[in-house]
């Protein structure tokens, strides 16, 4: 089968593997639809480590190709949703509430990290029983893909914020992962959502999202502002979609007293993650700073679905760009480079 590798770090292509095969309890699917990550291109730049002809991706849906003998759920033919993390979900961590950690930190993450990811013909899902969804006739393969990491990262974002019903969000970038964190915010009630965004294709989606205010850091000063439109207070919840030290920064300085700094963002670069000390209460403020990675498995992603199935969102409207699976290294380059106001780039199998 054709699969798209990341061959060494800064380095990706296309090469020839044999099709997966599944262990007792696992499945291989045949790929329909995947996405390509900002994660992706932190992966081939060196984020996690030098990989060798490792297979790029953990954004798919697809079609149940093969499943082990001890698999009772699904089927060959079954159309089926994949989270981008796929715990163990047998480990002590999965036990303990936290199976985005199973194996060790962030030992979930297993595609494009740990093991082949998804950009390929077949891949290999473990665990299948509890990593697969089935995808409502309803639903199609386009729009469920967003499923796998978009919408369970971004609502992450709200869901670890403890945003109070009425309360006041910041979520700071609106790439992908913010927009759909700015939606999950509208989603959990907040009563005043502040995107904070300077490029006005991301501006124009974010308020389809439901961000009610934009700030602009091009223009004005992004903590003077929320200050402003908070009275003053400081947002409830500040959730960081980018991953830099620089935003980091600013939830910490615009988040309340009390209030919680809800991180989604991959930190790809640097040693260290800066905390301003004055704006912490030097170490005092009680503001909690929560961290999490995608949650993955059958119950999430079963969940999001029905987010999609109920019509209280419509992910395909990030899709601006659509490549076919043979042109991926075009499709990895304006995905990679931020190229045509990209936001999400789709790809058909």
């Amino acid at each position: 089968m054709k699969a798209f590798v990341m061959k060494e770090i800064g380095r990706v292509g296309f090469l020839e593997k044999p099709v997966p095969r599944p262990g007792p309890n696992d499945a291989v699917v045949r790929t329909t639809r995947a996405l390509i990550c900002t994660s992706d291109s932190h992966t081939v730049k060196g984020g996690i480590g030098p990989r060798e002809n490792l297979t790029l991706g953990h954004e798919a849906v697809g079609v149940v190709h093969e499943v082990g003998s001890e698999v009772k759920d699904f089927r060959p033919g079954d159309r089926v949703l994949v989270g981008a993390i796929t715990p163990d979900w047998g480990d002590l961590a999965s036990q303990n509430g936290h199976p985005s950690q199973s194996g060790g930190p962030l030992g979930g993450f297993k595609f494009a990290n740990l093991k082949d990811g998804v950009f390929a013909e077949y891949f290999h899902v473990n665990d299948a029983d509890a990593n697969l969804a089935a995808i409502p006739d309803a639903i199609s393969d386009q729009d469920a893909v967003y499923c796998a990491d978009m919408l369970s990262t971004g609502f992450m974002g709200a869901e670890h914020g403890a945003i109070p019903v009425g309360g006041t969000v910041a979520v700071v970038a609106q790439g992908p992962v913010g927009l759909m964190a700015t939606a999950g915010a509208r989603l959990r009630g907040a009563g005043l959502v502040i995107g904070v965004e300077s490029v006005p294709s991301r501006q124009k989606l974010a308020r389809t999202y439901g961000a009610d205010e934009i700030v602009d850091f091009t223009r004005e000063d992004v903590v003077e502002r929320i200050m402003e439109l908070t009275g003053g207070q400081g947002v409830d919840t500040a959730i960081e979609a980018l991953g830099a030290d620089a935003t980091f920064q600013t939830c910490v300085k615009v988040t309340k007293p009390g209030g919680t700094v809800s991180n989604t963002g991959y930190f790809g670069e640097g040693e260290f993650v800066r905390i301003p000390r004055v704006e912490w209460g030097v170490g005092m403020a009680d503001k909690t700073i929560a961290t999490g990675l995608c949650p993955g498995g059958r119950l999430r992603m079963e969940r999001l679905l029905r987010v999609l199935a109920g019509g209280r969102l419509d992910p395909s409207h990030m899709t601006t760009h659509e490549f076919a699976f043979d042109d991926m290294e075009r499709a990895f380059e304006v995905s990679d480079r931020k190229l045509e106001d990209v936001v999400k780039v789709m790809i058909t199998f």
